[in-house]
């Protein structure tokens, strides 16, 4: 069962390390660098999740892949519904992690427009202080350095053009709760209990709205749950395509 993982921001497929080893048996694991990060290129086309999700369209056909779980964490998990809205007759199951549906406020908006415009004129290491404090909960900060430090090297590397590319893009999603609701697959939602970026009330509203959801609820795990708490991530992702398993076949 090929299993689409989209990164979150402002990382790089290098996130799903621990998922590409640990779910391998499984499952096919496809972990693409959306647009701009990581190896992949960004051109000139307007900040759009409908062009990322249109690229992961592209390369399952480069694969040759007809239909597959798409799942996403954060930014990877808005890209996963706007890919349900513009391919939905290629999802299997939906995977969204630590992510929301809402869009954004106005005063979001602004922040993110504010942030691109400061990685541009400063680079990569504005995001240290503004985003990497909140990608990960009080336990890993506390506790897991190793863990901390991987997340901060993986920011700084984030290309600032990039950064402000899909900055832009978030900023212009549209809210998602509609595209859940019309959900024909069964979705698993997962959030961290110490996530304070999508925390577990907009988690369970999401899980609400979705016809055939699952909510998980991971312990010690703040923003990151797949690189936080790489294992309870893999064993609940197993659970779920376990579940896909007999309609599949």
């Amino acid at each position: 069962m090929p299993v689409v993982l989209l990164h979150a921001f402002p990382l790089s497929s290098a996130m799903w390390l621990a998922q590409r080893e640990g779910l391998a048996g499984r499952c096919r694991v496809i972990t693409p660098d959306l647009r701009g990060f990581g190896g992949s290129v960004l051109d000139e086309e307007e900040p759009s999740l409908d062009a990322m999700a249109d690229d992961v369209a592209r390369l399952l056909d480069a694969e040759g892949i007809d239909r597959a779980v798409i799942g996403g964490h954060s930014m990877g998990g808005y890209v996963t519904m706007a890919f349900c809205r513009r391919h939905p007759e290629r999802v299997l199951g939906v995977i969204l992690a630590g992510t929301k549906a809402g869009a954004d406020s106005e005063a979001a908006r602004l922040a993110r427009e504010r942030l691109a415009e400061a990685v541009v004129a400063s680079g990569s290491g504005v995001l240290v202080e503004e985003v990497l404090p909140g990608l990960v909960g009080a336990t890993t900060k506390a506790r897991r350095g190793m863990v901390f430090g991987r997340v901060r090297g993986l920011v700084q590397a984030a290309p600032p053009r990039a950064v402000a590319w899909a900055a832009r893009a978030m900023a212009a999603r549209p809210d998602s709760f509609d595209t859940l609701a019309k959900l024909a697959v069964p979705a698993l939602v997962m959030v961290g209990e110490e996530d304070e970026l999508a925390p577990v009330p907009e988690a369970r509203a999401m899980a609400e709205a979705a016809p055939d959801s699952r909510l998980e609820i991971v312990e010690k795990a703040g923003h990151l749950i797949a690189v936080e708490q790489p294992e309870a991530f893999n064993r609940i992702v197993a659970g779920f395509l376990a579940t896909l398993a007999p309609a599949e076949a």
